[in-house]
């Protein structure tokens, strides 16, 4: 049984997770575990805002760059990776706005199997038809998973279904409870809407001067396009738009930055319903002070 909490460093993107991480293990002889599922892949470095070796500040670093951009995301195969490395490094510190990967990380995570033939049916009619019917469905048959998954996310409808109708259980039954596998401190980093949509925007435009078209351009050879995860994350898909000529870039830019805000209050209510995390403001002075107190066992303040 560890003894030693694992830290947890949450919240939604823009919002300097990474940087409050650094500190902390270098503060306390820790070392960086990725939460970041879109992290995970290799070359996908300027719309991950992946850090770079100066920004890491010679603190390892792990589970970065570990899949090919064609491989599809898996929470169970990141939770054995994950869980491996928490178990070998006395002092973790997770870093990530994948809520679920944390989860996965820490928690109870139940991960059911798959039936192919189920869910290759299930995708034919949300490629017919949409998501709308199917998440109908889902609300009949499991309202309390349906409530947990927005109506127009296909991809998790098309899994709540599939589980149900090969186990007979409920979706719901599978999610994550509060149910820990290793003592934790969670400090979420707190930044006011008004402020994040900023930093959100001034992210964006960083990226595009920094070459995100000409690195998803590169992606494209290594078969981006086609990786039924890596060719959907923010930024990536948007690019993909105005380089195969469906977009301008400005409008691939606006969507970006629009759907990145989006994305950013979907993290933060996720981690909002957790009553473990302990939030703290992104701009005060004393923000590390305050992490490091909370580690030692003082009340969140």
């Amino acid at each position: 049984m560890r003894q030693q909490p694992v830290i947890a460093v949450v919240g939604p993107t823009a919002a300097g997770k990474s940087d409050l991480a650094v500190d902390l293990a270098l503060r306390l002889g820790g070392e960086c575990v990725n939460a970041d599922s879109m992290q995970l892949y290799r070359g996908m470095d300027i719309g991950t805002a992946k850090l770079t070796q100066a920004e890491m500040r010679g603190i390892p670093h792990h589970l970065l760059d570990i899949w090919d951009v064609t491989v599809t995301a898996s929470v169970a195969e990141y939770q054995k990776l994950a869980r491996a490395v928490i178990d070998a490094v006395e002092v973790p510190v997770l870093v990530g706005g994948s809520g679920l990967y944390i989860r996965a990380a820490i928690d109870e995570l139940e991960f059911p199997g798959t039936d192919p033939a189920i869910r290759a049916r299930l995708e034919a009619e949300l490629a017919e038809r949409g998501p709308g019917p199917l998440y109908e469905r889902l609300r009949e048959q499991d309202p309390d998973a349906a409530a947990a998954i927005l109506p127009s996310n296909g991809r998790r409808i098309v899994r709540a279904l599939e589980v149900i109708e090969f186990s007979g259980r409920p979706f719901s039954a599978t999610m994550p409870s509060y149910d820990a596998v290793y003592p934790s401190v969670q400090i979420g980093v707190e930044v006011p809407r008004p402020e994040l949509d900023r930093r959100i925007e001034v992210r964006v435009e960083r990226m595009w001067r920094a070459g995100l078209v000409d690195e998803v351009r590169a992606l494209l050879g290594q078969g981006l396009a086609d990786g039924r995860t890596a060719g959907r994350a923010l930024g990536y898909a948007q690019v993909i738009r105005f380089l195969e000529g469906e977009w301008s870039e400005e409008r691939a830019f606006a969507e970006t930055v629009r759907l990145t805000r989006r994305f950013a209050r979907r993290q933060e209510s996720w981690f909002r319903r957790d009553p473990r995390v302990c939030w703290l403001p992104y701009d005060a002075p004393d923000l590390l002070e305050r992490s490091l107190a909370r580690i030692a066992g003082q009340p969140c303040a």
